[in-house]
């Protein structure tokens, strides 16, 4: 190894060193903020505060390193990357130290300890999202991708916990247990927890680009449409969006209790526009099982669905309702036609607009 190599390797381990003690750091700051917030323990809420200004100062001396890097090597291709990869991941963790120490302050808003299930719900919440920034933090420093995308994975559990964490909070709300003040303080706290799994992914993706040059591929969103008997109007939205849309988002629909078959003059409505009904076919919310937990977006073509739904949905599922009007099975034939016609130009125009939203205005 030549003498230029040998300082190259030492400012890359440098730079290395530099990313794990700030991954550490924060993680440590987080479960401190954690712990202090459950236990009432204002002396560590402080010091937790406080550290902040450590973390601060190191993310400040790794950005130094970094331009001094590039400035001394002039990197390209692999190099480059991971030094641009490091910069951008010492924002994450900044991020993340700073949501330690809001999670820290909110417990000088607190007027009461928190109950036995809220603290054990947001243990679990905490626990799990430091294991995600941990794993997160590891992968970088190997430079290990495919650990990187496993770790991806973990977002979907998380979003379950903190459901059911809002739900939570929502009943202690409802019961007037609690005061506005401290709910708030606490809706506040588990906001910082999603943000800092939020954080933790990306800090996979630049993972995944720094050790192979890819920039990651946002899989496909995914829609739901749902209605009573799932054989008219979320048919038309399937069939419409699956041939408009297919490349970016995933489409499919369920019924509180479907039908045996599509509506038969909304199966001749598709087939009159060129929409493929021969691979639609109503299917219940029961048969869908914990499949709708995969679901990006619930779009409801027939009033409020949460009442028919079994699971409690994740945190991140949009759940939308659209009016398209009476649906065509209890009309006559030229109503039913009509009412057929106007639905379909709606869910048109609603899905433009959401696929608009949701993938930019350079889909197709």
């Amino acid at each position: 190894m030549t003498h230029y190599e040998e300082r190259l390797e030492h400012d890359l381990e440098n730079i290395r060193g530099r990313v794990r003690d700030l991954a550490e750091r924060v993680d440590v700051a987080l479960g401190d903020a954690l712990k202090a917030l459950l236990t009432g323990d204002r002396e560590l809420a402080n010091d937790t505060i406080l550290g902040d200004l450590v973390v601060n100062r190191r993310v400040r001396k790794l950005d130094g390193r970094c331009h001094a890097f590039v400035a001394r090597h002039l990197p390209s291709a692999g190099h480059l990357r991971f030094v641009s990869s490091v910069m951008r991941l010492s924002v994450a963790l900044e991020r993340i130290g700073d949501y330690a120490v809001v999670i820290a302050r909110e417990l000088g808003q607190l007027e009461s300890e928190l109950p036995e299930k809220l603290a054990a719900d947001f243990e679990r919440v905490g626990d799990q999202t430091r294991s995600m920034l941990r794993q997160a933090a590891q992968a970088f420093d190997e430079g290990n991708a495919d650990m990187a995308r496993g770790t991806l994975t973990m977002g979907h559990a998380i979003d379950v916990s903190l459901r059911s964490v809002f739900r939570d909070l929502l009943a202690e709300g409802e019961s007037g247990s609690r005061s506005v003040n401290d709910l708030f303080a606490l809706g506040g706290a588990i906001n910082r927890l999603s943000r800092a799994a939020d954080q933790a992914e990306n800090i996979c993706e630049e993972t995944i680009f720094a050790a192979t040059g890819e920039m990651t591929k946002k899989r496909l969103s995914s829609v739901l449409f749902v209605a009573e008997r799932d054989d008219a109007y979320t048919q038309l939205a399937v069939g419409y969006a699956r041939k408009a849309f297919s490349e970016s988002n995933r489409f499919e629909s369920a019924g509180w209790s479907a039908a045996d078959e599509l509506e038969p003059r909304a199966r001749i409505f598709l087939e009159q526009r060129g929409l493929d009904s021969g691979q639609l076919k109503p299917v219940s919310l029961e048969e869908l099982g914990s499949e709708i937990l995969q679901f990006d977006v619930v779009v409801s073509l027939e009033g409020r669905p949460e009442g028919h739904i079994a699971h409690d949905l994740p945190f991140r599922t949009v759940v939308l309702e659209w009016d398209v009007g009476v649906p065509p099975n209890h009309l006559d034939q030229d109503r039913a036609e009509a009412a057929l016609e106007q639905a379909f130009g709606r869910i048109r125009e609603d899905i433009g607009r959401l696929m608009e939203m949701m993938r930019g205005k350079e889909v197709d």
